[in-house]
């Protein structure tokens, strides 16, 4: 009778929270048989055992991280869009000249349809009446100094409103320099003026 010389290996049970030595033959051999998800998946959620359960619970699962991604997708869909606009402002206020498409109005109905809403619930958002939004954006009427205040507000101060005040500066800059019907205006209600000039 023949003894079998070859050393006796010692079994080692681990409790549950021992267990931190991965076999890596066999994870080889899963990584074989499974797809990375897969193996995730398993990870993650470990029961039921019962098939049916198991697939229901893993396709919820996968259902949540869809709309996440597509949350994700949108939200940065929605930044890139602000940041050009926000660099549009910027661009154009550091410019010399002025461009008559550029108006406050024109940045504003901008801001609004990047944020994909409509005049009436953008309006209600800053508790400003529907008519006078829409006035201001068609350059029928200049924005008050709550709209401004309100937009910074709105926009979690990515467009703070000395931005705003900056764009009605530049357009009434020009304005002054070129409606010659303002001073004309005006220059009824002027009793005396200077008989000199310090322009050379």
């Amino acid at each position: 009778m023949k003894i079998n010389s070859s050393p006796v290996r010692p079994i080692i049970k681990f409790r549950s929270s021992e267990r931190k030595i991965v076999d890596m033959k066999s994870y080889k051999d899963i990584e074989k048989k499974h797809s990375p998800e897969e193996i995730a998946e398993s990870l993650v959620f470990p029961g039921p055992k019962d098939p049916d359960k198991r697939a229901e619970m893993l396709s919820a699962f996968r259902e949540i991280r869809k709309q996440q991604k597509e949350n994700q997708s949108e939200e940065s869909k929605l930044i890139s869009q602000l940041l050009q606009l926000k660099f549009l402002i910027e661009d154009y206020l550091k410019a010399d000249s002025f461009n008559k498409d550029f108006y406050f109005g024109y940045f504003l109905k901008e801001y609004i349809t990047r944020l994909e809403k409509k005049n009436k619930q953008f309006a209600n958002e800053i508790d400003v009446d529907p008519t006078e939004l829409s006035q201001i954006i068609n350059q029928h009427r200049k924005p008050t100094e709550k709209i401004i205040y309100r937009l910074e507000i709105h926009s979690n101060r990515n467009f703070p409103a000395i931005m705003w005040f900056k764009i009605l500066e530049k357009e009434r800059a020009y304005e002054l320099l070129h409606d010659k019907s303002i001073v004309n205006k005006e220059k009824n209600h002027v009793k005396q003026q200077l008989h000199f000039s310090l322009l050379t």
